[in-house]
């Protein structure tokens, strides 16, 4: 009990010198203006020192990925840079292969502009626009989980491919002392390009997730960013498997809409693991889907089913239950969206039943 004690109060020490290291460089380090070129000045400006890369390239308008917010969990917010940026950080080493560090790969949230940088991006991410919405809709899901429906205000209209997300901006409240981003995949078809819905599930003290859960109301604005991601729908006639956990329904419930009103006839297996009966959301669309699509087959799991609901389907683990039923994955096409273990276990286990790497597409969150 002593060691342990004595390691926590070591870890809280140092995560109160990390935050007044952090506010004082925020405070006293003065670094004048910095000039950001970007893809040899497709954009250029200039602007005040001290910042980080990712927050400093939003305000340009400049929107990089992030499902973490800029916290350096995610490693999604990676840019060239060419000049500048100053050494990598151990922080960023591990999301970065050795062809990334060769090239000067750095993840934006994890820069400080000291002085000059040239940077190299996608010029994709030129496209990616702020809009700003409205809340039309609030709807519990299940016990923790919320759906977010927002009308587009300005910009009116967003495109998007189904399976990609948004950043949400939580305003600064009493649990956070400033604006946060938090990604959240889009739910809803992308005919509807002039509102979208999110499938945002609670977690404990989660900054966005309680703003979201116990504060934002119907009729209130709220600005995302996006769209972002390669988490999509390939064309192929191959036979596809889904595997979602929890809101990681959210991007597959995207594309199974676009199948249904393209239409795309592919044999489709949907197996969404959840805990127990109450976690099981959006069963209506689901059965909406298998009519509107012949080959389409959905497969709850659920992991701790209630004894007083008689539950017959398949339980265990999501991943058991695709076990079971894959034989030969060798001409199968895989698309996964959960949490990391899901993900991780799910690549395994497709890849023993015959699915190549390449055809195994995912979105993690964690």
């Amino acid at each position: 009990m002593t060691l342990v004690f004595g390691l926590l109060l070591l870890s809280g020490l140092c995560a109160v010198l990390a935050l007044l290291l952090e506010a004082a460089n925020t405070v006293f380090a003065d670094y004048g203006p910095c000039r950001i070129t970007i893809n040899e000045g497709a954009k250029e400006f200039t602007v005040k020192g001290g910042g980080r890369l990712l927050s400093t390239l939003m305000d340009q308008g400049v929107f990089i990925p992030s499902a973490c917010g800029g916290r350096g969990s995610c490693g999604l917010c990676k840019v060239t840079v060419l000049e500048g940026g100053g050494p990598i950080l151990p922080t960023e080493t591990p999301y970065m292969n050795d062809e990334e560090l060769r090239r000067g790969t750095r993840l934006s949230c994890q820069v400080r502009l000291r002085g000059d940088v040239r940077l190299e991006i996608p010029e994709a991410f030129f496209l990616i626009k702020e809009f700003r919405t409205q809340v039309v809709g609030l709807k519990p899901l299940t016990p923790f989980i919320k759906e977010v429906h927002l009308k587009l205000i300005e910009p009116q209209e967003i495109v998007f491919k189904p399976g990609q997300f948004i950043q949400f901006q939580v305003p600064e409240y009493e649990g956070s002392s400033e604006p946060v981003y938090r990604a959240y995949s889009i739910a809803s078809p992308a005919s509807l390009n002039t509102e979208i819905k999110l499938v945002v599930t609670r977690v404990e003290r989660g900054i966005a997730t309680t703003y979201i859960h116990d504060i934002l109301k119907v009729g209130e604005g709220v600005i995302i960013n996006g769209p972002y991601g390669d988490f999509y729908l390939r064309r192929s006639d191959r036979p596809m498997v889904m595997i979602g956990t929890g809101s990681g329904l959210a991007p597959l419930m995207s594309i199974l809409y676009q199948m249904a009103e393209e239409p795309i006839d592919r044999p489709c297996t949907l197996y969404f693991g959840v805990r127990s009966q109450q976690d099981l959301f959006y069963q209506d669309e689901i059965h909406g889907l298998m009519r509107a699509l012949p080959r389409f087959r959905y497969v709850p799991v659920l992991s701790e089913p209630s004894l007083e609901n008689h539950w017959d389907g398949e339980t265990g683990l999501v991943t058991d239950a695709v076990a079971r039923d894959v034989t030969d994955g060798s001409q199968l096409e895989a698309y996964l969206c959960g949490n990391p273990l899901m993900i991780n276990a799910a690549v395994k286990l497709l890849t023993a039943k015959g699915v190549t790497e390449d055809r195994i597409f995912f979105d993690k969150f964690g």
